[in-house]
């Protein structure tokens, strides 16, 4: 890609914007390990929101947006939209309690909810495996993706992406703290936001030279509908590359958002799976049942349970409603200028071969964007790597040196101390993380990796707070079965899908905590007395708990209100998807006018779940 010294010029500005005002936050965020991981419990809801949204789009997303339409076409995109259940349960039933709890990171909640030993070794099991291992293994993820774009655009190794990304981020993730991080996300949003709206934008500007011989988006929206709305793909066997073919109803339609359930394999695994199992029983950070990791972060860091129920429902709304479509319009784009592996490489002669796939079709349609706009977007790019990698080096670094360090090794060092061990810590997850992006080969891939880690560990999350049964042996247990499982069920079932295994899966590790939780020692009577003391949880599975507590019914559910709640979730989930799904239809209709009735529809539908949404939302906060 040639780069002028406008986009150049433009690339320092963004990242002089970005990143000068988080350097005006280094005293405060270095003042107490409270400041530095979670900044002093202050953080207003629209902050909290817009850094939550922001960390989750990171470079590696519109490449795994662009690798599912590229494979199974726009409904390959509920691998992560039936998140919506799990993101909106959080909102409704969790952000509070996580707020309510006063903990400084997730972890901590361990030793509040569970006793003895066993408590302390899930807190610092988890500490090391999650702030670690799976920290590590998420930002490899994102690394990979900055590889693969700087490889396309720049043709720059993996180790020179790395070296130019890695110390940027390291320097203001040690430097500044959550509270750095939360400023650079907010700016952050609206550059990357812009770039690809741009990108989408000039993606349809080409696909309009190429098939309506006029170099204009709205040309080029109406010909990509009118092209792919006759076209399906169909799956290769094994590792078979998908073939795009005329639509006969032997595959799946480019453009559908709901999958062909003829093709019972694809379904099962890009719709049911997800829809039915996956937002409930999976782990997986950014969208853990019941709350946690960064999600949780941001939560225990909001001003009040108000702040913490806000800024999760704005990330809810922001993340599956303002995002998606310019990824997947960009991504279709990509279907009409490289329909194949074989045009990217060939578009793109000096990129590592061995780093192309369906995943590189996003940075390789950047490069229709004109002078100004590059670089935009590039400026756009390195803020998306930046959020993520700064989020994750500062929430895995709080893991490290308060769950574990200060907890196990050192207990009665200065703030001063910690907070700059924290700052090393943030050097050692980033250097782990580099090395083991050079493992990895794509972004899908990697997802499945972690999906199956985590299989059948999630309702154990969602019912900790519910029942008092469960115990931290729960937790080992689900630890140790999930990962176990995830190592042996695919060397037991070689021929079966991922989605097969992953049921599998889930079904071993659920029935394991679920015996463990009847069977283990329970939690201590005291421990749980106070935590319904502090948390006040709802439900049934607490009742002798409250009355030990002292606690009346009626006084936990003026504070959980589990039926407005419920209506919460439910209208929320609607709001999402029939958004979501209007949209889509609005920008097919210029090239297949048929879908007008569907738009509308889906439009009615949105507005009355909305009307509905916003009135439980404002009973909710008029008790906070």
């Amino acid at each position: 890609m040639n780069v002028s010294w406008i986009d150049w010029a433009i690339v320092a500005v963004t990242i002089l914007v970005c990143f000068v005002p988080a350097l005006f936050l280094a005293k405060r965020s270095g003042s107490s390990t409270t400041e530095f991981f979670a900044s002093g419990r202050s953080v207003p809801w629209w902050l909290a929101g817009l850094s939550m949204v922001a960390t989750t789009f990171s470079s590696d997303t519109p490449n795994w947006v662009t690798e599912q339409v590229r494979r199974y076409g726009v409904a390959g995109n509920w691998q992560w939209w039936a998140f919506v259940l799990t993101g909106i349960a959080t909102v409704f039933f969790f952000a509070r309690l996580w707020r309510r709890s006063g903990v400084l990171t997730d972890l901590e909640f361990y030793e509040l909810r569970y006793s003895g030993k066993e408590a302390s070794l899930v807190r610092g099991f988890r500490a090391v495996y999650l702030g670690l291992f799976f920290n590590c293994f998420i930002m490899g993820m994102v690394t990979l993706a900055a590889c693969k774009i700087a490889n396309i655009l720049f043709g720059l190794a993996p180790w020179q992406t790395i070296l130019l990304t890695g110390v940027l981020n390291v320097i203001f993730a040690a430097h500044s703290g959550l509270w750095g991080v939360l400023v650079i996300d907010m700016i952050q949003f609206f550059i990357k936001m812009t770039a690809v709206f741009a990108a989408a934008w000039f993606s349809l500007v080409e696909v309009g030279r190429r098939l309506a011989g006029t170099p204009e988006a709205w040309a080029g929206l109406k010909a990509l509908v009118g092209t792919l709305a006759t076209q399906q793909v169909v799956q290769g066997a094994a590792d078979a590359q998908p073939v795009m073919s005329m639509k006969d109803g032997a595959g799946q339609p480019i453009l559908d958002m709901m999958p062909n359930f003829a093709m019972s394999d694809l379904a099962l695994m890009i719709f049911i799976l997800p829809i039915a199992i996956s937002w409930w029983a999976n782990w997986y950070p950014g969208a853990e049942p019941g709350g946690g990791s960064y999600i949780a972060q941001r939560m225990l860091a909001s001003k009040s349970e108000k702040d913490a129920l806000g800024g999760t429902l704005f990330f809810n709304l922001a993340h599956y409603v303002l995002r998606p479509w310019p990824w997947i319009i960009t991504a279709l784009c990509s279907i009409i200028v490289y329909p194949d592996l074989a045009s990217i490489k060939a578009a793109f002669p000096t990129a590592d071969a061995t780093l192309i796939g369906h995943d590189s079709a996003f940075p390789a349609m950047l490069k229709f964007l004109p002078v100004g706009f590059v670089g935009l977007m590039i400026g756009g790019l390195i803020a998306a790597n930046s959020s993520t990698i700064l989020t994750h080096l500062n929430w895995g670094s709080s893991y490290l040196v308060h769950d574990f360090y200060r907890r196990f090794i050192r207990r009665d060092a200065t703030e001063a101390h910690y907070v700059m061990a924290g700052r090393l810590t943030t050097i050692l997850l980033f250097v782990c993380s580099a090395l083991l992006s050079l493992t990895m080969s794509s972004a899908q891939q990697a997802f499945q990796v972690l999906l199956s880690i985590g299989a059948g560990t999630g309702l154990l999350y969602i019912a900790r707070w519910f029942w008092w049964r469960v115990s931290a042996w729960c937790e080992i247990v689900a630890m140790a079965v999930s990962l176990i499982t995830s190592l042996v069920v695919p060397k037991l079932m070689p021929d079966a899908g991922f989605a097969v295994v992953t049921i599998v899966q889930v079904g071993i590790t659920t029935v394991a905590w679920l015996i463990t939780a009847f069977v283990a020692p329970a939690t201590d009577r005291a421990t749980l007395v106070a935590f319904v003391q502090k948390v006040k949880p709802a439900g049934s599975g607490w009742s002798w708990v409250r009355r030990e507590a002292g606690i009346s019914d009626a006084e936990v559910a003026a504070e959980n209100n589990l039926g407005l709640s419920a209506a919460g979730w439910v209208l929320g989930c609607v709001l999402i998807w029939s958004s979501l799904f209007a949209i889509g239809q609005w920008l097919y209709l210029p090239g297949d006018p048929s879908r007008r009735g569907d738009a509308l529809l889906l439009t009615a539908i949105f507005v009355v779940s909305g009307v509905g949404l916003l009135a439980v939302v404002r009973r909710l906060w008029a008790t906070r």
